[in-house]
């Protein structure tokens, strides 16, 4: 219910702004005689335009995109190419996500949902308190240095404070912080294992083993160094206390 919600409220900060009118008819089906005229408001275009983006633009506010990327550098680390398969990593990454996001979208919930239903707040009033927790989020990740790139010399945003930073700067800003902090955590993660195949494939050179694939012998090792130091806990334990 909630990623619906966070959904719909993020579309409204910018969907109301531009919408079409109403009652200006976007598109009409007249059936034969008798039958009944079906059509789509003008209004609904900024949905039917923006529908396929929803899962991509929903998860770029999110802590989803790093957590996302170590994972899967991870597996690429390890030398596995369908272990684990992309559906185990995606269903891990959006469980990890939901539990970063859990006291936003509590905000969220509290603050803009729960008096949306009420009738004490308009759809766009809703929407305006449901951007403040997100956006309190995306500033405490992102890099000063990102921000300013889109930010410019705008003398009336101040970085410090959450309500004057638009949203347009601040998403793109968050991404690239994001990433850059993914592949940083991605590096490290892979080192290891680019250790454990640079020192397989000296060996199996030494011993004349030209024909053996390195990777064949060096991915038991990493694994077994994986399990060894419990890997799994401590990588979803620094992913989530680097936020």
């Amino acid at each position: 219910m909630r990623t619906g919600v966070l959904c719909g409220l993020l579309l409204g900060l910018c969907v109301p702004a531009w919408a079409a009118d109403a009652s200006v008819p976007l598109l009409s089906v007249t059936p034969g005689a008798g039958g009944q005229v079906i059509g789509v408001s003008g209004a609904s275009l900024p949905w039917l335009l923006l529908f396929p983006f929803l899962p991509a633009l929903l998860l770029a506010f999110t802590a989803f995109t790093r957590i996302a990327v170590v994972l899967f550098l991870l597996r690429q680390g390890l030398g596995s190419p369908t272990a684990p398969p992309n559906l185990v990593l995606m269903g891990l990454a959006l469980l990890l996500t939901i539990f970063v996001m859990s006291p936003a979208l509590k905000a969220i919930n509290a603050e803009a949902y729960q008096p949306y239903l009420a009738g004490a707040l308009s759809f766009n009033e809703a929407a305006d308190r449901a951007a403040s927790p997100l956006k309190a989020f995306m500033l405490r990740q992102t890099r000063a240095e990102d921000l300013d790139l889109f930010i410019g010399n705008d003398k009336r945003i101040d970085p410090k404070r959450v309500d004057s930073v638009p949203l347009a700067a601040l998403a793109p800003a968050f991404l690239t912080s994001e990433l850059k902090t993914a592949f940083q955590i991605g590096f490290m993660v892979v080192l290891p294992f680019l250790v454990i195949d640079l020192v397989v494939a000296a060996v199996t050179t030494a011993l004349g083993m030209i024909m053996l694939p390195p990777q064949l012998v060096s991915l038991p090792l990493k694994l077994l160094l994986f399990v060894t130091v419990d890997g799994w806990h401590l990588l979803v334990g620094s992913l989530l206390g680097s936020f």
